[in-house]
């Protein structure tokens, strides 16, 4: 017996170069503007559960309507806390990317990640935009999760994953890089804890160019099969 993968990585191939044609065009369109708060809902909230997951405490969790946040907390691992903000939205890309190309569990998946986004925005959320645009996301993914079918969730969650991991070397380098003087993560961090804004944006950079190619790489090798269509008889 012989694994047929030759269609199903046909495929993924072209779903990955038409979706990254299509989120480099549509990158100012207003059509992109949900995915690019979601994508820093996953930035802020990264900040407030590595704060929770390491002893401390979050007072305010904010994601604004221009696309900007902050985490207001108290404890926790500080060194960890700040550099959790960028990598961890990568790690929210990459997870929901490769869940939906390399299993059929897409409406589970699309369903919980709602409720995580819903849950979060509950217990740490302080602004009323950014409750309701969490609040609402989560509401329309869990009904997707249960009411839509496979291939609509499977599109959807590589639609979101696909933009969240392309968003963070793009974020990276603009708040670290090009305008090192900001007041940003990297910029705390090297203030605390040593170095230079530009090394420790750069670190970033890197980190999450390998994490994007290799998730890239991993989804283009052949994805979920019917079972029926698993192996073919040579």
């Amino acid at each position: 017996m012989q694994t047929d993968y030759t269609e199903p990585e046909m495929k993924q191939s072209v779903f990955l170069i038409i979706g990254l044609i299509a989120i480099f065009f549509l990158w100012n369109h207003i059509i992109l503007y949900p995915l690019k708060v979601l994508v820093v809902f996953f930035h802020e909230s990264s900040h407030a559960l590595t704060t929770v997951l390491t002893g401390g405490q979050v007072e305010d969790l904010v994601v604004n309507a221009n696309q900007g946040g902050y985490v207001v907390s108290r404890g926790g691992s500080r060194f960890l806390t700040l550099s959790s903000g960028y990598l961890g939205s990568l790690v929210w890309g990459a997870i929901i990317y490769l869940v939906a190309v390399r299993t059929r569990m897409d409406k589970a998946a699309m369903a919980t990640v709602g409720a995580m986004i819903a849950g979060i925005a509950f217990l740490f959320g302080s602004n009323l935009f950014g409750i309701g645009f969490c609040l609402l996301t989560g509401l329309v993914m869990i009904i997707l999760g249960f009411k839509a079918s496979e291939a609509i969730n499977d599109f959807i969650l590589r639609v979101i994953g696909l933009t969240s991991m392309i968003y963070v070397p793009l974020d990276i380098y603009s708040d670290t890089i090009a305008r090192s003087h900001m007041r940003s993560d990297a910029r705390m961090l090297a203030e605390e804890f040593g170095g230079a804004t530009l090394i420790w944006g750069g670190l970033w950079l890197l980190i999450s160019v390998v994490v994007i190619i290799f998730s890239i790489w991993w989804g283009m090798k052949a994805g979920p099969l019917p079972t029926d269509k698993r192996l073919a008889r040579s």
